[in-house]
């Protein structure tokens, strides 16, 4: 069987602050928007821009870190999976989809870090507990 590959790499803006709420085992859960944009130019030189709202779940340590540290409007990165679940909608009695990208690795990319912003210390990585490499501002591809 040939291996597959669900792997998201997202840098945005949040749209909100995290919520977190504990599952009946006690385990940390947050939720937030991100934002990205694309520009482009139409066939009549007009500028375009569309903006793409995707919905991030963390788990655990990370889930607490993005309540503590990340606010409405921050610049993230973040490095996932996409996932869609189902749920029955309990006003309508159908089934809903839901589509959400479950947070592994999250980089504050304009401040936030505990030490404060414009130190070198707002963007470093924070991850799900899963080895991660570390990361840097110079590390990163783009």
């Amino acid at each position: 069987m040939a291996k597959s590959l669900n792997k998201v790499m997202l840098i945005g803006n949040l749209g909100k602050d995290p919520e977190i709420r504990y599952t009946g085992a006690g385990l940390p859960v947050a939720t937030f928007s991100l934002a990205t944009n694309e520009s482009w130019k139409d066939q009549e030189g007009n500028p375009q821009e569309r903006t793409e709202w995707h919905n991030i779940v963390a788990w655990s340590k990370l889930a607490e870190i993005c309540q503590q540290y990340l606010k409405k409007g921050k610049k993230i990165y973040i490095e996932g999976r996409i996932q869609t679940r189902s749920y029955d909608d309990k006003n309508t009695g159908t089934k809903k989809y839901m589509t959400e990208i479950v947070a592994a690795n999250m980089i504050m990319l304009d401040g936030g870090g505990s030490r404060g912003a414009g130190d070198g210390a707002d963007a470093f990585p924070v991850s799900d507990g899963a080895p991660q490499a570390e990361a840097s501002k110079e590390d990163l591809p783009f």
